[in-house]
């Protein structure tokens, strides 16, 4: 295998929403609230070369944490900027709820398919992974929705952790960011046909890979309280939420030592964790695009998704 030099794609600035009045029809639990509930500018991790010094794998990692001080801070610069309206936000992310009878009305002859992210939608953000349990209340709500429409989760969480969080047999599950798909086990009432099993499996030829990354993080992060590494199947993730700050600096370290023999592997960060994925062109978007195909007419689907 060569060593060489692994590179971090660009990624996308997620925004925070207002907590004030709004509610947004994106159901995922990507952001957090910062200061007021106004957006935080973050600088999020790109372009980091592993031979390169580990300052700002720190940097990025620091705002990352909406409770940081530096971030905190940002957050207060923005809601001066905004003066309080945070009107620009809910135009760009409106309310379902306020927009219901257009979408009823929009949804006429179409099929509506419902995508729903776990942590932070299904289940609240917890310092430990494991303990991410989702209510009944909740889960009596998924299933609801399942009866009328088909449901699928897209996760960055392994396929089976969703599965047993949630335990909804008639919901479609794409895990591993996208990586691992399969079908519902019973078909839903609202299904005329009988559901086929869909399993889909993009980067299978990576999992001794990732497997083999995620004993060598195990090895080398076990000297740092707190650290949490997790095998995703398809992706490997090291939340660094119970860390404490001064540390972050020998744990960005460890984290490019095993990453820098591995130059088929990307890096990629969310909310304190660090995620270790697979070069290939597929993530949460072309899961969700693989999905309303397996469900039959994509581009009906796709309308109505976007209504």
């Amino acid at each position: 295998m060569t060593k060489q030099n692994v590179v971090a794609p660009e990624a996308v600035a997620i925004p925070y929403p207002p907590l004030r009045g709004a509610s947004s029809t994106a159901a995922s639990g990507s952001g957090g609230g910062g200061a007021a509930g106004y957006p935080i500018p973050r600088k999020l991790l790109t372009k980091l070369e592993l031979g390169g010094a580990t300052n700002g794998w720190v940097e990025s990692m620091l705002a990352s944490s909406p409770t940081h001080a530096k971030a905190s801070a940002a957050a207060a610069v923005a809601a001066a900027a905004l003066d309080g309206n945070t009107s620009s936000w809910t135009v760009k992310h409106p309310s379902a709820l306020e927009l219901f009878d257009e979408i009823t009305r929009m949804s006429k002859g179409k099929r509506i398919v419902m995508f729903l992210d776990y942590d932070g939608t299904l289940s609240p953000i917890v310092d430990d992974p494991d303990l991410a349990f989702m209510s009944d209340a909740m889960r009596t709500a998924v299933r609801n929705v399942a009866r009328c429409f088909p449901t699928a989760i897209v996760t960055g969480r392994r396929l089976d952790k969703v599965y047993e969080f949630v335990r909804l047999a008639e919901l479609y599950y794409a895990g591993s960011h996208g990586m691992d798909i399969k079908g519902p086990v019973k078909g839903p009432r609202h299904a005329k046909t009988k559901t086929k099993a869909v399993l889909f499996q993009p980067a299978s030829e990576f999992l001794p890979m990732i497997n083999e990354v995620y004993k060598a993080l195990l090895v080398k992060t076990r000297s740092i309280p707190g650290v949490k590494v997790e095998n995703n199947k398809f992706c490997a993730s090291v939340h660094f939420r119970c860390v404490d700050e001064k540390r972050w600096s020998a744990l960005a370290e460890q984290v490019r030592s095993v990453l820098k023999e591995y130059p088929k592997l990307r890096l990629t960060q969310g909310r304190k964790v660090l995620e270790i994925r697979p070069t290939i062109k597929w993530d949460k978007g072309k899961a969700l695009e693989f999905l309303l195909e397996s469900l039959g007419d994509d581009r009906t689907d796709e309308d109505a998704f976007k209504a």
